[in-house]
Order: structure tokens, then sequence, then C-alpha cells
């Protein structure tokens, strides 16, 4: 009799859903993991939901998983979603949105854009919950610490984007003591054969055009302005323990990365262009489910094409490289100097080519804390981002 309870039991523990807490559940990540979820409504259950501002979609999204908390970050918004729930939902609104809902939840997928998603990812490791994580900031300008946290807290940190996705895939073909390198891809964007006089010419709908991925337009610029591989890069340090990370040109965004071992192999993970695999996988790991993506069929494919990078021009993988040398905050100031500059740029404020020139100025300019807490981090990005917020030509 007591075997035959431990096999029921063990049954009902391996039925029970896996609960998501969707920490950006508006946006590009959050809506495709809710289409993972309607797909496989017998391995996920919502635990929370989490938008900045998108209080209509937020609260349509709420009726339909019914999820135990919903986060509103604009306060603003707070009460039409909490007049539009029943009861039974709880509603919480600004910085309790990015931490209280991750509690009790069994995995958060942190996909906020920014530096935001930090408190989330913090909140997660400090309750125990796993994270799959979609937010670059939060090891760029957090590192070390964070890792070290998940550590000590022995939560598993999963990579959502489709470069670190790869990587980690790749990485489980050989033991991480014989890897010699990794290399991520980059589609390049929109601007990857122009010069800098073609680059002045430069609209906010000319970078919004991205030429084979559907992304949130602070991402879509980071991918034209050559941003988004720079974060790419000091994310891999902190995720896969190495500094021997470069990067390559491959327009038709079909390998998504490769990892190099000492003996010469090179191992690549291929797809076309979707978020559902590194998504899908982030949050069912180790197995596999079916997808709705579109086979890869190689007699039909055509040319793959790899071009080494322009850095005289697309200069933010080689300031990214700097400040991983430079330590301590030099990535948080890499960081908040971008987010701030990408914004300016989409408020008409500044031009395209304007971007890349402030970031490089602030990381010359701020002052490097060597050893940073948690604390530290946060100031330097607060002061970063509104000294430039303010000053926009500095």
């Amino acid at each position: 009799m007591r075997y035959a309870f431990c096999i029921k039991k063990t049954m009902i523990k391996q039925q029970q859903h896996k609960t998501l807490a969707i920490i950006g559940s508006t946006g590009s990540i959050g809506t495709q993991t809710l289409d993972i979820v309607r797909r496989h409504p017998k391995l996920f259950g919502v635990h929370s939901l989490v938008a900045h501002s998108s209080a209509d979609k937020l609260v349509g999204q709420a009726l339909e998983f019914l999820p135990k908390v919903v986060g509103i970050f604009d306060e603003s918004k707070y009460d039409f979603v909490r007049a539009a729930l029943p009861k039974s939902i709880a509603v919480v609104a600004e910085q309790d949105a990015l931490t209280m809902t991750v509690q009790g939840a069994d995995t958060c997928v942190a996909s906020v854009v920014g530096m935001q998603g930090l408190s989330s990812v913090i909140a997660a490791i400090e309750a125990g919950v796993d994270v799959a994580l979609a937010n670059k900031e939060s090891l760029v300008a957090g590192g070390g610490l964070v890792m070290e946290l998940a550590r000590r807290n022995k939560v598993k940190i999963t990579p959502i984007d489709s470069e670190h996705s790869a990587v980690w895939q790749c990485l489980k073909s050989g033991r991480k003591s014989d890897l010699k390198s990794i290399t991520l891809t980059a589609s390049g964007g929109p601007f990857r054969t122009y010069t800098k006089e073609q680059l002045r010419q430069v609209t906010l709908q000319d970078a919004l055009k991205h030429p084979t991925w559907a992304m949130g337009a602070k991402i879509t610029i980071d991918s034209a302005t050559m941003a988004n591989k720079a974060l790419e890069i000091i994310e891999a340090r902190w995720l896969f323990g190495t500094t021997n990370i470069d990067y390559v040109i491959h327009p038709e965004s079909i390998i998504h990365s490769t990892v190099e071992f000492k003996d010469g192999s090179v191992i690549a993970q291929m797809s076309h262009p979707t978020m559902e695999i590194p998504i899908q996988l982030a949050i069912t790991y180790p197995k596999r489910f079916d997808t709705a993506i579109k086979r890869l069929d190689l007699a039909q494919m055509g040319k793959l094409t790899f071009v080494k990078p322009n850095e005289d021009v697309f200069i933010m993988p080689r300031l990214a490289k700097e400040c991983l040398k430079k330590g301590g905050t030099a990535p948080a100031i890499f960081n908040a100097a971008n987010e701030a500059a990408n914004e300016l740029f989409r408020n008409g404020k500044i031009t395209f080519l304007d971007i890349m020139s402030i970031v490089e100025r602030a990381v010359s300019y701020f002052k490097i804390v060597d050893k940073p807490t948690l604390e530290n981090i946060y100031e330097v990005n607060d002061e970063v981002y509104k000294e430039i917020i303010m000053n926009y030509k500095v």
C-alpha cells in the first residue's frame, strides 16, 4: 500500500503545471510565451502577468489565463486594471509589479526591456524561482553579482535570447573545460552595408525595419546600431564563464551561434529565425516539445553568408569588449548610456549616429566603481541615464 501511495503521489506531481510569472507579458517575448502556454495547456499554468502600461492588453490576457496576480507598472493604469478584473485576482502596481509578482511561481520569464528588469530577476532569485532570461540588461549591468546570487540560492538561469540559447544548446555536446571560444551571429540589421555618411540620413522609420526579426522598438533600434550584439557579448561572458567571445555578421539568421571546442570541432545551432524555440526550451528543458515553426530544408535553403563586422562604422561591440576589460561598473555605464540614447533617438531628439557617439563618450567620461554592490549598479545606472536624458548633447 505504501508503495502504491508513493507511485500515485509521483504521478500527481508529474501532472502538475509548471507555473510561470511572465514579467513583460504584453511585449513580444511575453505574448509568444503565452502562445506556447495555449498550445501546451497541460504543461503550464500562469501564476502572474506583468505589463508596463498596456492596460487593455494586460486585462485581456488576465481574463483568459486567470493568474493569481497581475502587475501594472504604470500606477495611473491601476484603477482601470483593478476594476476590469475579478476580485480573485490580486492587482499590484509600480515596483511591486516587478517584484511581488514572482513569488510563488516555478519559473519567472523575465522579458521586461531595459534596466527595470533587473529588480524582477533579483526578486525571483531571492525567492528561489528559476529564471528564463530574456532581459539582457540584468546580466550586462548586474553580471557577476546576479550569477553569484543565483548560485547561492540554487536557482537556474536559462537563456531566451536566440544567440545565447544556441550557445547553451551547443555546449551540451562537450565539457565546459574543453570550450575554446564562442561566436555569436548577428543579422547586421538593416544598415549592415552602410557607410557613416549614409547613416547620417537614417530616420526612425528606417531603423525600425529589421530585415529578419520582429521585435519591440528599443531592441530593433539596438539591432540597427549593433548595440544589441554588444549587450549580448557582455551577457554571454556571465552566462558561460568565458571572455573568449566574438561575433560575425550572418544576414540570413539561420545559424544562431556556434561554439568551438579545443579539438577544433565547431558546433552550430540552426533554425529559421524564430523566438519560439528558445522561449519554449528555456521553460521546458531538458524536455523538447513540438513547435509551430517551419522546418529547415537544407537542399532548398540556398547560400549562407558570413561577413566580418565593420567596427569602424558600428562601434558598439568594440566598446562593449573594452568595458568588459575595464570591469566594475563599466558595462553598467555602457548599458545606461545606450538605453538613454536609444530613447532620445526614438523621441526624435538626436540622430541615429548620435546614439553611438553618446555611448562612446559616456564609457570614457563616467567614473567606474571597481567592485560594485547592487546598490552601486543602480546608482550608476540612474546617474548616467538621467545625465544623458537631461543633457543629450554630452
